[in-house]
């Protein structure tokens, strides 16, 4: 190791810190994890009247893929299965309402306004970069990659694959709710390796904050902000992807049994409607479980690493599909 910077989402996660950028003389492909690319994508939407209900009911079906044959695109490493899909954990697809603007000039250059909605899509590689992962650690474990050149070939495809789901999941939500699929506004992976000088700088729940706008995302209940980000070498160049988790999964699902109802979670104090046919899954990604997103941010802004754009409210959040409701 040559230097780490600690996002202030940083949590812990199996086997390696969550929300950490770290710099190293060797390649660790552990530090990634299996989720390689996986990111937050914002696309424009123009849905007029939205209704929380009314649209949740209207969301696709994001746990089956797509046909690999309808897709307008080269697929990155000829991996065709779960194309289109979002994914466990704390990946999402969410309509969501521009709440508050704090840079006018910024917003207008990304076209966006008070009461704007956009769609926010997190998601990444899927089964191809835990196949990726799988086949290093098999044989290196936690060890640094043999082949550096060859881990970093397989590592940018799947970057490319994670990049095309969030389009797909965005096509097909905008097909759904009947309006025009736009392209992204933003879209940065907060999973990756890559060479910034001459090391090997390692993301792992960080995104590229050299100069790049980042949607750092809240809860289920919770804003989320977009922010231009303006880190340097202390912070590796990188920003916080989210609030990070305060609670693990079993005492987010514990604890909230015992203070919430399936109900409440579905409901949000904002007003938003949540679809999630998982109820542990619901519990588990209460907004209690993760910490307050704007001392992040007020961190972030603190150490003059980022400078907020856009707040978003959420609308609609699709976790998995909820079969009983369709």
């Amino acid at each position: 190791m040559i230097h780490v910077a600690a996002m202030p989402d940083l949590h812990p996660g199996k086997g390696a810190p969550i929300g950490a950028a770290m710099s190293s003389r060797v390649l660790y492909p552990f530090l990634v994890g299996s989720d390689i690319g996986c990111g937050i994508a914002v696309f424009p939407i123009r849905i007029k009247r939205p209704v929380a209900e009314r649209l949740a009911a209207r969301f696709p079906d994001l746990d089956r893929p797509v046909d690999p044959d309808s897709v307008p695109a080269e697929i990155p490493a000829g991996y065709a299965e779960q194309l289109g899909t979002v994914g466990r954990g704390n990946h999402f697809v969410e309509l969501a309402r521009v709440h508050a603007v704090h840079d006018e000039a910024h917003a207008a250059r990304l076209g966006l306004d008070r009461n704007d909605l956009v769609l926010i899509v997190h998601s990444g590689s899927r089964g191809l970069g835990e196949r990726i992962l799988r086949a290093h650690t098999e044989v290196h474990g936690a060890g640094p990659a043999a082949d550096a050149g060859a881990y970093l070939a397989a590592h940018d495809e799947a970057v490319r694959w994670g990049s095309l789901n969030r389009r797909l999941m965005a096509a097909r939500v905008a097909d759904a709710l009947g309006v025009a699929a736009e392209d992204p506004i933003v879209d940065e992976c907060h999973n990756s390796v890559s060479v910034v000088d001459g090391a090997y700088l390692h993301r792992k729940g960080a995104a590229n904050g050299d100069g790049r706008d980042v949607l750092v995302a809240g809860t289920r209940g919770t804003p989320s902000f977009l922010v231009a980000a303006h880190a340097g070498a202390d912070a590796n160049y990188s920003v916080a992807h989210g609030a990070g988790r305060k609670m693990s999964r079993a005492d987010a699902l514990r604890r909230g049994k015992a203070k919430h109802t399936v109900e409440e979670l579905r409901r949000t104090p904002v007003g938003s409607y949540v679809v999630c046919g998982d109820r542990q899954l619901l519990f588990e990604e209460a907004p209690t479980a993760y910490k307050k997103i704007e001392r992040v941010i007020d961190d972030l802004v603190d150490f003059e690493l980022a400078t907020p754009v856009v707040s978003t409210h959420p609308v609609v959040t699709y976790k998995t599909a909820d079969r009983v409701r369709r």
